[in-house]
């Protein structure tokens, strides 16, 4: 059996870097070699030389990061093998949002597997999670908590099967493409209307996913009509700014529940793994080891202890320009 390179992934200030291939995984400062699992911000920068992901992933970030030359993107398929000086790397679905991929990464034998943001609920907006088997788990521990167990997504949604207009917060990508679609299959006489900052990654689920999505740019006029159905979806900070909106209930969607206090209806819709997730999803990848990042990851730590090796990621202080 082949023996597990303890710093194969270190972090450092820039990100996550694997030495041995001399790339960065989710880099959050310029990098020559960004290998980027999805398209939220704080795992997706610009200033890259060379950026690998799925081609949803760059659609993502051209809409956010317009000065990022097109040159710079390297788009691989699902389960598509590429290499980086000498590591080899797959992206497999992470179920996250639409183009999240888990980092698949073989080396002298050795299988190390980086998830991302991933989740094991339904989502018809994006591609389902696929499970592999791997010697290392570098997996995020955001909900590794034994208490947070996430309700189900359709018994959520159906609070809001209200006679009142909804102003509807949430993240403009992934969190608003899954509500539309959960609204517009179990509440489909609710009229979704996205707000501007929203409308084109909503054009892009169009364009790279499965799920039809019926929606409309919102318009001042269509929520102050008559009519009592309509969701409104709004960013996080433009929701924090409407606190005296007059007839409509306030609603954000989250798996934290501090984001639900002073809310008219709490929504718990996350699209991370809870508790129970984590250990179903262990269960399936078998690792000899797990390292842990982003998250607070002592309780699982604790709860596996006897059972695997487990810690935190190695962190390492080393900051050269550009590297």
């Amino acid at each position: 059996m082949a023996e597990i390179i303890e710093d194969f992934l270190v972090k450092r200030d820039k990100g996550y870097y694997c030495p041995y291939g001399d790339f960065y995984i989710d880099p959050l400062y310029p990098v020559n070699h960004a290998v980027v699992s999805h398209a939220h911000a704080d795992h997706a920068s610009p200033g890259h030389k060379h950026i690998y992901c799925t081609a949803a992933t760059a659609a993502f970030m051209q809409v956010r990061y317009a000065k990022q030359a097109l040159a710079s993107y390297q788009c691989f398929e699902f389960k598509v093998d590429f290499h980086l000086n000498g590591v080899d790397l797959v992206f497999i679905p992470a179920g996250h949002i639409l183009g999240s991929a888990q980092i698949f990464m073989t080396y002298k034998g050795v299988r190390y597997l980086y998830t991302g943001d991933y989740k094991l609920q339904a989502d018809p907006t994006c591609e389902p999670i696929e499970m592999v088997e791997a010697d290392v788990l570098i997996t995020e521990t955001t909900f590794a908590n034994p208490e947070v167990k996430h309700p189900n997504p359709e018994t959520e949604i159906l609070k809001l099967d209200v006679a009142s207009n909804i102003m509807l917060g949430c993240y403009s990508l992934g969190k608003a493409q899954r509500l539309t679609a959960l609204l517009n299959t179990y509440l489909p006489e609710k009229e979704v209307l996205v707000h501007h900052s929203m409308l084109a990654f909503h054009k892009i689920y169009d364009r790279y996913g499965n799920f039809p999505l019926r929606y409309e740019l919102y318009n001042r006029k269509q929520m102050k009509g008559p009519e009592q159905n309509k969701v409104y979806l709004i960013p996080p900070l433009t929701f924090n700014s409407y606190r005296r909106a007059k007839n409509v209930l306030r609603v954000f969607a989250s798996g934290w529940a501090r984001l639900q206090a002073s809310n008219d209806i709490s929504l718990y819709l996350s699209d991370h793994v809870d508790w129970e997730d984590i250990l179903v999803f262990i269960e399936q990848v078998k690792p000899r080891a797990i390292w842990t990042l982003h998250g607070d990851g002592r309780q699982l730590h604790q709860y596996l202890a006897d059972s695997l090796e487990i810690r935190d990621i190695i962190e390492q202080t080393y900051s050269p320009d550009f590297c």
